[in-house]
């Protein structure tokens, strides 16, 4: 497979959960450095002690594409690909979730399975990719630790990558790394330039991304202001929202709303 220009330069999304809280933790673990053009990192959230109530895991939008599994119950893996709002899971009593996360487009390319066919969904995996819902189902148990799950997946995912026969189209990653790179703040029909028109380039985004060139930077855009993590007095007094690309509070709030599924006042305030 030819070279692709490496997105993780300009591109880490983020997931606010980073820290224990209400008994869960999050905690994201890096993959082997020959993965990391496609991989953005494995995860780990799992209980710190048995949940008197119902956990409600709130997942913002990234742009990614996820593939995760109980360790508990390894046979039971899923795939959630590219939404255009927050999704939410109710976990309860215990848990101990391993996840993968792809960096925008990857997913595709490295098994040549349109993005679109999933966008918004989440999937049993066997029904996706049988081959690696069976290497989960067998390869994973409570018993193994963190470095020993992120070793045993390197080996699956590297073996896998070096097999790809399929050459990346470099219209298609320019544009996503020209996205990333702006943080969404861009001029779609002026700035994209592809040598391609408008409806090839919004095919191509469908397969790789799941959804429209538009759609991916506003969930760019949105992941800036995450990243930033500006105080909400700052919010107010300097209107960073319009730096952010925004027209006003309002779409602003609109906006982060569908995305984080709360407010940036509720977010922001501590």
């Amino acid at each position: 497979m030819k070279t692709i220009t490496d997105p993780i330069n300009f591109y880490k999304p983020v997931q606010p959960l980073n820290k224990k809280a209400h008994g869960v933790q999050y905690v994201e673990f890096l993959p082997d450095g020959k993965l990391r053009t496609f991989i953005h990192c494995y995860w780990q959230l799992s209980t710190t002690r048995p949940l008197a109530d119902p956990f409600n895991y709130q997942v913002v939008a990234d742009g990614c594409i996820d593939i995760y599994f109980n360790l508990g119950l390894p046979e039971e893996n899923l795939i959630t690909g590219f939404c255009t709002g927050f999704t939410e899971f109710p976990l309860y009593h215990s848990f101990n979730y391993i996840g993968i996360r792809f960096l925008p487009g990857m997913f595709p390319l490295v098994f040549n399975i349109n993005a679109l066919e999933l966008s918004g969904r989440t999937e049993e995996l066997n029904a996706v990719l049988p081959d690696l819902s069976d290497f989960i189902k067998n390869s994973f148990d409570l018993s193994q630790k963190r470095s020993e799950i992120g070793l045993t997946l390197d080996r699956f995912f590297l073996t896998k990558f070096l097999s790809i026969d399929k050459d990346p189209d470099p219209r298609i990653f320019r544009a996503i790394n020209y996205i990333q790179k702006t943080a969404g703040l861009l001029n779609i029909e002026k700035d994209l330039n592809t040598g391609i028109s408008s409806r090839q380039l919004r095919r191509l985004f469908e397969f790789y991304i799941g959804d429209t060139a538009k759609a991916f930077s506003q969930i760019i855009r949105f992941q800036r202001v995450l990243k930033a993590k500006p105080s909400l007095q700052s919010l107010k007094e300097n209107k960073l929202f319009l730096d952010a690309g925004y027209y006003d509070q309002a779409h602003f709030i609109k906006e982060f709303k569908k995305l984080y599924g709360c407010t940036p006042g509720k977010v922001f305030e501590s």
